[in-house]
């Protein structure tokens, strides 16, 4: 499995967080994307593994419209100033994904300005999309060429000239090389060539097998573009629009449709880890989209745990909202400063990194099987299942209480989001879910008996230790073998890696949780 298979990412669109400037004027450097710095203690505790940027390369205003792609642009810094935020990035074990705008580029880009000087003796010509001199362009050019959508200040690539995919694939290798990105997001990947993608993924994965590669799609199917010629996965908007519109609706059998139609029994995407995402800088902000606020800790509930990659636009992490207004994306794209969103919906927030720590705690919440077990049209409860973890997780929309109840093959369980004991009796659950609720229902509390990083450290049994190759019995009963005593990567934190006498899947926990106790009891007792 690689790292973006059961990741969380964190979304940033710099030109508009950083407050820079509408327009390139082409002036000094200002250094405003280094303020990502003071964010990564914030990224840390949200449990984000990824920070995928927007455009940051050198153009004329939004992003879009590229002039360079080995500059950074001059409103955000320079290369060496965002190798540093990189540098500084990955130290703290947090990757980087960058945004590819390869399907067209701006006016000012080098080699069409070359076509305007030279006109038909311009070695460019070829480098556009139907460019041609039998007419003029809307600008007043004496020559007509494709744009994006009509908008004539996006001059489209033509992908199948061989001169322009080795300009791109040159700019990712100097990504790589330079900046040592992980992933790039393929903007407006409906509109690019095949056979560039099946390029660009032999090439990434030939410098960085674990490369991510991720496409913006808004329409069709998605397996087209996310297979194992091309891409590894996909904008998820089929879920985007289920998972406000099935709250804002009342109709939670929109939402669980999709999903079964996308990644259960016999989804048509199994096996892809679709992007998903609540909001995102071309999208109306979700705190303006639902009808309802208390909405909003169950949507990203949902969202953490459905299938497919969990992602967060920066700010929504605070129910902060914008619209789009006057055909403007302005709003969905604001300057902010941390201090200042530390004053806006903090319970959100709170119930945010909650999610992060317990989506980190339980394997199945990442990769595990998708099942139905209540739907209605105000109530939803569904299953995870992965090896052995089963989790559960319900959700109540409706503005009074409602009494769930299920089968459930494990005796005991708890809601994580809460710490409170569920009723379990003979195979059978009772919960009692109040007004606007969600539960993330386990047999096993893993988050809120161990202490955030922030938090004192769990004090360790000094007579216990912990012997590579002695078997173990749970305080649940089932019983373990100690392969070795590793050190996390990234944190230093010793982990013990075990794996089951029952059906020998290996697991790994902090050490410092392996030798503690579960409330007057020891977690693991050493048997042979």
């Amino acid at each position: 499995m690689n790292w973006y298979d059961d990741a969380i990412i964190y979304h940033i669109y710099p030109l508009g967080f950083c407050g820079a400037p509408k327009f390139n004027d082409g002036g000094a450097v200002e250094y405003r994307l280094d303020k990502v710095l003071d964010w990564i203690p914030h990224f840390k505790e949200m449990n984000v593994d990824a920070v995928y940027f927007g455009p940051v390369f050198e153009s004329v205003e939004h992003g879009y419209d590229t002039t360079d792609y080995k500059m950074i642009d001059r409103r955000l810094g320079d290369n060496n100033s965002f190798k540093n935020i990189c540098n500084k990035l990955h130290e703290n074990g947090i990757r980087v994904i960058l945004d590819g705008v390869f399907n067209h580029v701006g006016r000012n880009f080098p080699q069409f300005v070359d076509i305007q000087r030279n006109g038909q003796n311009s070695g460019y010509c070829d480098w556009f999309q139907n460019l041609n001199f039998g007419g003029q362009s809307p600008y007043g050019d004496n020559f007509w060429y494709e744009s994006w959508n009509g908008c004539y200040n996006l001059v489209k690539l033509n992908l199948r000239n061989v001169g322009v995919c080795d300009h791109l694939i040159d700019a990712i290798n100097y990504w790589i090389e330079e900046f040592k990105i992980d992933g790039i997001r393929f903007d407006a990947a409906d509109c690019i060539d095949f056979d560039f993608f099946k390029r660009i993924r032999s090439f990434c994965k030939g410098k960085k097998p674990d490369f991510w590669l991720m496409g913006e799609i808004i329409h069709g199917d998605y397996s087209r573009w996310a297979n194992p010629e091309m891409l590894d996965s996909v904008t998820n908007y089929e879920c985007f629009k289920g998972l406000w519109s099935s709250h804002n609706s009342k109709n939670y059998f929109e939402i669980d449709y999709s999903i079964n139609r996308q990644s259960g029994q016999y989804g048509i995407y199994k096996g892809i880890n679709l992007y998903n995402f609540a909001d995102n800088h071309d999208v109306n902000r979700l705190a303006s989209t639902v009808t309802n606020q208390a909405y909003l800790p169950l949507i990203y509930t949902l969202m953490y745990c459905m299938p497919g990659i969990p992602s967060i636009y920066y700010g929504s992490e605070y129910g902060i909202q914008g619209r789009k207004e006057n055909n403007s994306d302005d709003n969905l794209r604001p300057c902010l400063y941390l201090p200042d969103m530390e004053r806006e919906n903090t319970s959100l927030y709170k119930h945010i990194v909650k999610l992060g720590r317990i989506y980190r705690a339980y394997p199945a919440l990442r990769t595990g099987e998708y099942h139905t077990v209540i739907i209605k049209n105000e109530q939803m409860l569904f299953s995870k299942t992965l090896g052995d973890q089963t989790v559960y997780i319900a959700l109540n929309l409706a503005d009074y209480d409602f009494d769930m109840n299920f089968g459930t093959h494990l005796g005991a369980l708890v809601d994580v989001l809460s710490g409170k004991q569920i009723q379990v009796d003979n195979g059978n659950a009772y919960v009692k879910l109040p007004p606007f609720t969600s539960m993330i229902i386990v047999a096993d509390d893993i988050v809120n008996t161990v202490p955030e990083e922030t938090a004192a450290p769990v004090e360790e049994d000094k007579d216990t230790e912990v012997v590579i190759g002695a078997k173990y019995r749970h305080f649940k009963g089932n019983e373990y073998e100690v392969i070795e005593v590793a050190r996390h990567s990234e944190t230093n934190e010793e982990l013990v890696i075990y794996k089951s006498l029952k059906d020998g899947t290996v697991w790994a926990r902090p050490k410092s949780m392996f030798v503690n106790k579960a409330g007057d009891v020891r977690r693991f007792t050493k048997i042979s």
